[in-house]
This record gives structure tokens, sequence and C-alpha cells, in this order.
């Protein structure tokens, strides 16, 4: 009898110890998803379906109000670019806690006209934040997560992006109806409660490791591994037209309001909650680069789908299948840079820190463009979906011609 309870308490503490560890790793996924359900989900997504309200109150000026929203994605790139220097100065998880906090406080001082000038500086740095946490929050949970629950985690943290466009799209027209400034304030007070909720779920981090990461050597890069930071840039251009102007383009383009516009934009978060899981599924099942070639096809004829009908039930497709690559391409990059750079995690974590930094220059600059363009052509919105399908075409025939000159070189050989 006694050593029956000698085995059973022997055993109980490998059981226990291993319900500690998995309780931690879904305490850090629900700290990562809140973060990027701040900086990413609401920071960046919530402006969309504001953006009518904005020109109806008079606050900027139609023009002005696209401008201002490219600001957003600006603020991103510097963001990505400024994200390993600063973990490697105050520690990956205070960067990110910084910034949750810097995100709230921009809905705060969003919530009045000042000026242009103050409302550009405030939507660059809810940008900069968004680009900070999305280089540095899987970096930081994913190490203490085990290798069989990554894809599972991934998937948890990136949906948070998912979640804050659709509460974006479901609160924004409820907190409209106490007017525009209230709708800021609402925004930063579930920002703050959010931010209070993730503050202590973070892993434990050494302060050597963040400076380890920023100090990683040099390694050679392969052609296919280059070619694959340009579609990734080129993905990100396929995803302005939606996640700049879809809700204004139903709205005012197609003259059916802003509740039928946010409408579109709750179901472009249904889809990026679920993204992230099928597209990982997906990967997991038949390989990460013919995912990602998948991926690409059909997000192409997602973003083209309004320029052939602008029936409900394209519109529809379109805004969820768009949605769900918003965040979705995300676990197919990071397991394709995994495929290209097997068994070296600096370089991995430098790849995939360059990956973000591309998607973030060529999603500014096509904001920027196609607010542009958009201006020139005095509101032609579907010459905008035409170029965002065209990029995905694109970086599909890039893979292609990569896949092709691989394989003639290999028979060559």
């Amino acid at each position: 009898m006694i050593e029956l309870n000698a085995n059973t308490r022997h055993h109980a503490r490998p059981q226990q110890r291993l319900g500690t560890a998995s309780e931690s790793t879904w305490r850090y996924a629900a700290a990562g998803l809140a973060a990027s359900l701040v900086g990413l989900g609401l920071a960046r997504f919530s402006y969309t379906p504001l953006i009518p309200a904005l020109i109806a109150a008079k606050w900027f000026s139609a023009s002005d109000v696209v401008y201002l929203g490219a600001a957003n994605l600006a603020g991103y790139l510097a963001g990505a670019l400024a994200a390993r220097a600063v973990a490697a100065r105050i520690g990956a998880v205070s960067a990110l806690r910084a910034m949750m906090l810097l995100a709230t406080l921009s809905f705060f001082a969003s919530s009045a006209p000042v000026s242009f000038i103050w409302f550009f500086a405030w939507r660059f740095l809810s940008g900069l934040t968004g680009g900070i946490i999305m280089v540095l929050a899987a970096s930081v949970i994913l190490p203490h997560t085990p290798a069989s629950r990554r894809g599972i985690v991934g998937g948890v943290i990136f949906a948070g992006v998912g979640l804050g466009v659709a509460a974006s799209g479901t609160l924004v027209p409820l907190l409209l109806q106490q007017g525009l400034q209230q709708s800021w304030y609402g925004l930063g007070a579930l920002a703050a409660v959010l931010t209070l909720a993730s503050w202590w779920n973070w892993p434990a981090e050494a302060r050597s490791e963040s400076a380890a990461a920023h100090h990683t050597r040099q390694h050679h890069t392969s052609p296919v591994a280059r070619a694959l930071l340009i579609q990734y840039g080129l993905n990100a251009v396929a995803l302005v037209p939606h996640m700049v102007f879809i809700v204004d383009f139903v709205a005012r383009g197609l003259g059916q309001g802003i509740a039928a516009g946010s409408r579109y934009w709750v179901l472009y978060g249904l889809g990026a909650i679920v993204g992230p899981l099928v597209t990982g599924h997906l990967g997991d099942r038949s390989g990460f680069g013919p995912a990602l070639r998948a991926a690409f096809l059909i997000e192409a004829s997602a973003v083209l789908l309004p320029t052939v009908s602008t029936a409900p039930a394209s519109l529809i497709v379109s805004s969820v299948v768009i949605g769900g690559f918003t965040p979705g391409i995300v676990p197919l990059v990071l397991g394709r840079i995994h495929e290209l750079v097997p068994h070296a995690g600096e370089q991995q974590r430098a790849t995939w820190s360059h990956a973000t930094t591309s998607f973030a220059l060529f999603q500014a600059a096509a904001a920027y463009g196609f607010s542009w363009i958009y201006a020139q052509t005095g509101g032609d919105y579907l010459v905008l979906f035409a170029l965002g399908g065209g990029a995905a075409l694109l970086a599909l025939a890039i893979d292609l011609g990569l896949a092709l000159t691989t394989r003639t070189a290999w028979k060559r050989d």
C-alpha cells in the first residue's frame, strides 16, 4: 500500500508540471492575441469603418482621410524596421507592453480633430505599434511553446487581428450612435482593458536574449528566400484595396451607407479570425510552398471579384476571403521561411523581420500610391481592385517562374 502511494505521488508530479506548462502556453497565447488585437486589429483596422463618419462630420476632407489612413501603414513600416533595435534596448516583452500602451493612448489622442498634423502623427504612431508587435509577439511566445502546439498557438496569436477587425466593425456603428468622439473613447477603453489584462501574461525574458537577436550574424540568403520577401511585399499590395477602401467603397461608392459598409467589414473580420487557422492547417498538410502558391491564386481571384460584379454575393465572398488572407498569409510565410532556412533559429527570426519590413514597405507604398490614384481618378475604386489583383498574380508568376527555373536546373545537373 505504501509502495502504491509512493508510485502515485511519483507520477502525479510530472502531470502537475505538464498541466502548469500547458496553462502557461495558453496564457502566453492570450497575451499575444491581445497584443495583435490592440496593435493591429484595433489600432489599424478600426479606422476603416470610421472613414465615412470622419468625412460626414467634416473633420477632414475625403482625400485627407485616405492619406491619414495611409499614415498608419507608414508607421507600420517604421515599426517593422525599429522592432529588433527596440527589443535589444529595452527587452522584447517591455517593448510589447509599451506598444500596447501607446496604441491605447493613440485612440484617446484621436478623439478631437486638433489639426491634420496632430491626427497624422497619432495615426503614424498607432501604425508603429503594430509593426513592432508584428515582429516581436510570435518570436517572444513560440520559443516557450511545445513544438507540437506551435501551429495552433501561432494561429491564436494572429487571429487577434481578425477579432479586432470584427470588433471594430461591430462596435464602431454602435459607438457612432453616441458620436464620433465617443467612438474613439470607446475604442481606447477597450484597448486599455486588453492591455491591463495581458500585462502579466507574457513569458519571462532575459535581456541578453533580445540583444543576441539584434546582433545576429549575417547569413547567405538563397534566391528563393529573397524572392519570398518580394512576394510577401506584393501580397501586401494586393490587400490594400480591401484593407483601406472596402467600407468606403460600399458606403459611398455604391451608395449603400455606413451601416452596409460596416457589415462587409464584419465579414472581413470573421474571415480574418479563421484565416490563420485554415492556412496553417493547409500548410501542415500540403507543405508551405504549394499552399502559398494556392493562396496567391485564390487571393488574386478574390481581389479582382468586385471588378467583375458588385452583387452582394460577390462582395461577401471577396470580403471573407481577403479578410482570411490578411492575417492568414502570415503562418504560410513563416512556415515557408522555416522550410527554406531549416535548423537555424536566429536566421529564421532575422528573415522573418526582413519579410515583415518588406510587407510594410510595399504596403505603405501601395497605400500612398492608391490614395493618389483614388484622388486623380475622382474616386474610381475598381482601378484599385484591379491593381491589387495584378500584384497577387505577379507574386504567383514569380513563384511559378522560380519553380520552373529550379526544376530545369535540376534536370541539367
